[in-house]
């Protein structure tokens, strides 16, 4: 099984300070999902899908994901076969 990236719109907000904070995601196929919690945000790599940038680990429906801001496009890693 191969991961890739796949890029998603993302709704987002920017206080007054300056923070980029994720707040809900639309997925390739439209599907809308609001962003429960962003539980941390470090710089980091996608191990699997490949690039850089700053990772948000958040909470969606219950179970956390990892979202990844390699500006200016926004990314998750999904699982696909080959």
């Amino acid at each position: 099984m191969e991961t890739r990236k796949v890029y998603v719109e993302v709704d987002a907000h920017f206080d007054a300070g300056g923070k980029l904070t994720p707040t809900a995601i639309t997925w390739e196929d439209g599907r809308h999902f609001e962003i429960d919690r962003v539980l941390d945000m470090r710089r980091a790599a996608s191990l699997k899908a490949g690039g850089i940038g700053t990772r948000y680990r958040v909470r969606i429906l219950g179970k956390e994901r990892y979202l990844w801001f390699e500006g200016p496009s926004w990314f998750v890693e999904a699982s696909s076969s080959s």
